[in-house]
């Protein structure tokens, strides 16, 4: 354990007895969140971006330290331990070097090479290794049997001997495991991901058409991006794609591959034309087309595949954290429009607290076309409820809603505005079943409405209650490793809850559920004993909750919050474990908690040593005066809307010059995408994003940001629309390359070698349009 805690330290650049105390704390049972917040002193200031990496780290290396032991007692039983191998095994640093070093050990099914070693040809294979001087035709002689194998081995003849030689070679390099390693790192380096169309194929089909630019498309294998590696990756498991690694430089007929002169230089031979050296050269040969070429390709597919799982998974994270995130509009009135055809508009109504007040179904669109009947309905339930704020779904029918929403708000005038925000996981959450619990009379495409409602209103507690993969904010989903795209979606949906705390009087049970220490069960039985008992008074009544002990009350109180109860700290983020001090303030300041919180010119005055102790010391006692000078607020941003210029509603409205405000709606390490109202993302390529070199998007934006943009080209068959924030000052197009590159290897990067038009990342970018993202 201690060999764990010390690398980890050494790798997230913190003191060891930072990472002991974390791993201390998780080891109890508390939650990241809580760790970070209030454990500050134990870990001496770890956020939680370090406690995840460690949490994840630390899961790792306890994964490999089980299975490092596995590996020693297996090779221990087997009586092939020796020291060198063990010290090796020891300081193995991944799972895949460990494995490597264990290959040789590994029960298998009988290989050639063990067959021809049972034929008791091993010892003709180390003469002609050790003496190539010596003719192998005439030392296999003795080796011949006269009849074949029990088994059906035939080493009847000279050249079957001499191939058994072979096998025996062959097999031991291979299994060399500096031998793989080297030429794993070097092809790693060197070699090339290259994909074709596979043969067969309709290059027209529009499924197929998708896959255009990696018909003929080489890049070096350790430099393809994320989003082009799983477009690549994708293609090959529909069949429309045949991918394989290359060596930098194919071999001319009959001479000897680069890899084959790597192998031939570790193992410290050369062809010297002695009688042994052509078998020799074969066995090389062997080696590297039979034995390593194909695992070689397979290894450094999972690895290029792991890490454009990861780069992707960070990316879809980090885009749920900025909508988890996102500008609350709060308590207001919100209509909810659920944009259909022939179904009609589905109408749902929430009050300021988010309940739903009233619903309806309108038909602007075919075949109805009742434009004036819905108006009229829609303005009845706006002067009814009164409604300030209208969100509209993005789905079908999208654009031609909007513009029935911005006839209504042209109506109404005053203060209405109106926002185009995504529906992506409404339907899953209109059937699901905590949908049913909590709208149980209400059809099911009316509680989408209503949801849509909802994420204006609280983008977090509403978004929590659909399954973070459905939220549709990241690239690729599908096709990365589910169970660590969870694990981290998870992570991220409970940091953000924690980080904002929640009401413990209005939130749902899948929002308490979120909240740490809570599981889906007890959040249940909070809002049980809440419909029971009433709204809770104070904090330690959740002690009275059925299966909320002591250990769950630590982790979770200081994150729930309650406004208007009897004690005015439990509306803070102060957790009760630190009342006492918070008290011996008051005492100090003699007045009442009432007087103290929101004074920030008396909060200052206050020196935290002079409240700290060995349990809590000065870090944990200025949380508290923080929040004491800001009781319950909230990290959100201030709510603000895109406003989108009259007259531009579609795509074909567009201009390039056009100066225009939108909402960044996704953002990747190549870009971000920006809604602006026309129902087609345009992409903000990294390059366009700023007049200093950006190196990832994310860098200048996130995921709800109102940003302004100049239109720099629309392509409205091909419904792309290129933008850049550089406004005040010339595009250099010479710098951002002719047109091609720009709008279609805009995600990419550098243009690969030997290949004109690489244009993958272009699916990825423009995933959303043309369905790869699904």
């Amino acid at each position: 354990m201690q060999k764990i805690l010390r690398q980890i330290a050494a790798e997230l650049r913190v003191q060891e007895s930072q990472v002991r105390a974390a791993v201390e704390l998780l080891d109890g049972g508390a939650s990241v969140p809580f760790i970070a917040r209030y454990r500050k002193e134990a870990t001496n200031g770890l956020d939680d971006n370090h406690l995840r990496e460690l949490e994840a780290r630390l899961a790792y290396l306890r994964e490999l330290e089980e299975r490092r032991a596995a590996v020693l007692k297996s090779i221990e039983e087997q009586g092939k331990l020796t020291p060198d191998l063990r010290a090796a095994i020891e300081a193995a640093p991944t799972k895949q070097e460990l494995e490597d070093l264990y290959l040789p050990y590994k029960p298998r099914r009988r290989t050639k090479g063990q067959i021809a070693r049972e034929a008791g040809i091993e010892p003709l294979a180390d003469l002609l290794w050790a003496d190539p001087s010596k003719d192998p035709a005439a030392e296999a002689v003795p080796f011949v049997k006269a009849e074949k194998g029990e088994g059906g081995e035939d080493f009847t003849t000279v050249p079957a001997v001499l191939d058994g030689v072979r096998d025996i070679l062959s097999e031991r390099w291979a299994e060399d495991a500096a031998l793989v390693q080297n030429l794993r790192e070097w092809l790693w380096t060197e070699g090339l991901l290259k994909s074709k169309l596979a043969s067969g194929k309709d290059e027209n089909n529009p499924d197929i058409a998708k896959f255009r630019d990696y018909f003929e498309y080489d890049e070096p294998i350790g430099k393809v991006p994320s989003h082009r590696a799983l477009a690549v990756f994708r293609g090959r498991q529909l069949e429309t794609l045949e991918v394989k690694l290359v060596l930098p430089v194919e071999p001319e007929p009959g001479k000897p591959s680069i890899a084959e002169g790597k192998i031939a230089l570790h193992l410290g031979w050369s062809h010297s034309a002695r009688k042994a050296d052509d078998l020799l050269r074969k066995c090389v040969a062997w080696t590297w087309r039979v034995k390593l070429s194909l695992s070689t390709e397979r290894d450094l597919f999972a690895r290029l595949r792991e890490d454009a799982e990861k780069v992707a998974i960070k990316v879809f994270a980090e885009n749920l954290r900025d909508l988890l995130l996102a500008a609350p509009a709060g308590p207001r009135v919100v209509m909810g429009l659920d944009p259909g055809i022939r179904t009609g508009v589905k109408v749902a109504v929430c009050d300021a607290t988010g309940k739903l007040v009233d619903t309806s179904t309108v038909y602007p669109h075919e075949p109805r076309r009742d434009w004036d009947g819905s108006l009229r309905t829609l303005a009845q339930l706006c002067a009814k409820h009164g409604v300030n704020l209208i969100a509209i779904g993005n789905g079908t029918a999208s654009r031609e809603t909007d513009k029935l929403a911005g006839e209504l708000c042209k109506l109404l005038g005053g203060e209405m505005q109106r926002v185009v925000v995504s529906e992506a996981g409404a339907s899953v959450y209109s059937a699901s079943e905590f949908a049913s619990q909590e709208l149980p009379n209400v059809d099911v495409s009316l509680r989408g409405a209503a949801s849509i409602a909802r994420r204006l209103q609280d983008p977090l507690a509403e978004l929590v209650k659909i399954e973070p993969k459905s939220i549709g904010v990241g690239q690729y989903q599908h096709d990365v490793n589910q169970s660590e795209l969870a694990r981290m979606l998870d992570a991220v949906v409970e940091d953000c809850v924690n980080k904002v705390g929640v009401d413990l009087n209005t939130a749902s049970a899948p929002l308490l559920s979120r909240v740490s220490g809570l599981s889906g069960t007890v959040a249940k039985a909070v809002v049980q004993w809440r419909e029971n008992n009433g709204a809770f008074k104070n904090r330690q009544q959740l002690l009275q909750v059925s299966g909320l002990g002591p250990k769950t009350f630590e982790q979770s109180a200081g994150f729930l919050r309650i406004r208007g109860g009897d004690n005015p700290l439990d509306m803070t983020g102060v957790h009760p474990e630190t009342y006492p001090v918070v008290e011996r303030i008051l005492e100090t300041v003699k007045k009442p908690v009432q007087e103290l919180m929101g004074r920030a010119e008396m909060l200052k005055t206050l020196k935290p040593e002079l409240f700290s102790n060995e349990k809590f010391g000065v870090i944990t006692v200025k949380d508290i005066l923080g929040e004491l000078e800001k009781p319950g607020r909230d990290p959100r941003p201030d709510f603000k809307v895109a406003r989108f210029n009259e007259g531009v509603d579609d795509i074909k409205d567009l201009q390039p010059g056009m100066e225009l405000e939108g909402t960044v709606s996704n953002v990747a390490a190549f870009g971000a995408f920006v809604d602006l109202g026309v129902h087609q993302d345009g992409l903000v390529h990294v390059s366009q994003l700023s007049h200093k070199f950006v190196n990832d998007a994310r860098e200048v934006v996130k995921t709800g940001d109102i940003v302004k943009v100049k239109v720099l080209e629309v392509d409205p068959v091909r419904k792309r629309i290129s933008l850049t924030m550089k406004l005040g000052a010339p595009v250099d197009k010479r710098r951002d390359g002719p047109r091609e590159n720009r709008f279609e290897g805009a995600a990419r990067g550098q243009r690969a070698p030997n290949n004109p038009a690489i244009g993958g990342a272009m699916q990825g970018a423009f995933a959303k349009l043309q369905g790869l993202r699904k």
